[in-house]
């Protein structure tokens, strides 16, 4: 008990010092790139997303915090543009199958960023290199066409604009913009009677370069490109997630003092728990575990309905420990395999919405026929075996 109280008076005039002098601190400059309309640190879009009708006159701006599959199929979208502002691309099959049928109709579509997931790149067939580490100054940067052509290279401070297409499709992209090495950073693909527009790098349009000599009109010309009118659709999926995906201790861990704070007091836990341990560990006597023929006995029956060919009956079985599993790890019951259930399942699962779709689809035929074919056990089982491998 002495101890405990000895460990609690060091941790208490620990805390207290640390305290004091993060309180008399100056307040740091918070760098982090959240790309946030709401934020007004460096790296936040807010001075962006509030001036964006200063270039589209008469436009709607409407953001939206979900993946563009559901953005398009749940909502009635306008005629006009998708802006996309991010560290890190996470655009799947799904959201890029309604982006197209989106630019096919006369709309635009503009993503900013220097990080594109596997399915992008290899679709579009791009790879992205970096300045940095291959220069003395910061390359300069220009338009292609001459209406928007500067007299003099933009140039950005902070690793700005050092972000390039290595390569890309020639025969589909038309460069926009280049740096002064002549690398490509701007390009521009065509479907239908809309277009696709990559920017390489998102800070163009962050509060830090939107208040620098050039920024703002640079980011003005970049999106000069997009038709005028109609709605603006900014997407916040890409660079927050989806609604709901913060836990409470993540507005704790994001402020720097409250995680310094937090970390301290988890040290000094442990080196308290690591000590009663040493002090009072007894030996635990080794039990062995009991056999398990549960298994055994699941993988008999299996056999039997296998070579019997009752496809029905193993499809609604791995159906129903299926919803079981989700039953008891995510603490979902599905009433009906329909839309709400499918979203609220990919929300706590953490897999793509278009996986959760197709598997709903596949329960609610085998509900709906009474006979199953090989193929469908087989995509079933494949579906159902990736749900499991990939589910958090």
């Amino acid at each position: 008990m002495k101890d405990l109280k000895w460990y609690t008076g060091i941790f208490l005039v620990l805390l207290t010092l640390y305290l004091v002098a993060q309180l008399n601190k100056p307040k740091q400059i918070d760098w982090k790139e959240s790309f946030s309309r709401e934020d007004k640190i460096p790296f936040g879009t807010y001075i962006a997303y509030n001036r964006l009708g200063d270039i589209f006159r008469g436009s709607r701006i409407i953001p939206k915090r979900n993946p563009p599959y559901f953005v398009f199929t749940e909502n009635k979208v306008g005629k006009g543009s998708y802006i996309i502002i991010s560290n890190k691309l996470s655009i799947d099959q799904y959201d890029f199958k309604e982006l197209k049928k989106y630019m096919r109709q006369g709309n635009d579509v503009f993503m900013a960023s220097y990080f594109h997931n596997r399915f992008l790149t290899d679709s579009l067939k791009i790879t992205l290199g970096d300045e940095a580490g291959f220069k003395t100054a910061p390359a300069g940067l220009n338009f292609v066409n001459p209406s928007l052509r500067s007299d003099k290279y933009y140039r950005f401070d902070k690793g700005i604009g050092d972000q390039f297409f290595r390569s890309f499709d020639t025969a589909r992209a038309v460069v926009l913009g280049v740096n002064s090495r002549g690398r490509a950073n701007f390009i521009k693909y065509s479907f239908g009677k809309g277009a696709l527009y990559l920017l390489a790098g998102p800070h163009f349009f962050t509060n830090y370069n939107m208040l620098k000599p050039g920024g703002a009109e640079y980011a003005a010309r970049a999106l000069s490109y997009l038709k005028p009118g109609g709605e603006i659709v900014w997407d916040e999926y890409s660079a927050l997630g989806p609604v709901g995906e913060q836990s409470p201790m993540r507005a704790f861990l994001d402020d720097p003092q409250l995680k310094m704070a937090w970390y301290l007091a988890l040290f000094t836990m442990l080196i308290f728990v690591i000590y009663e341990i040493k002090r009072r560990q007894r030996i635990i006597p080794v039990i062995a575990p009991l056999q398990n023929t549960t298994a055994e006995f699941v993988g008999q029956v299996g056999r039997v309905y296998y070579e019997q060919k009752d496809h029905a009956g193993i499809a609604r079985k791995k159906v129903t420990y299926l919803l079981e599993y989700i039953r008891t790890r995510y603490h979902l019951k599905m009433e009906k395999p329909d839309k709400e259930f499918a979203q609220r399942l990919a929300v706590k699962s953490g897999l793509n919405d278009g996986l959760i779709t197709e598997l709903m689809a596949q329960i609610a035929q085998i509900d709906r026929y009474p006979n199953v074919t090989a193929k469908e056990l087989t995509d079933l089982n494949q579906n159902i075996e990736a749900f499991y491998k990939n589910s958090r």
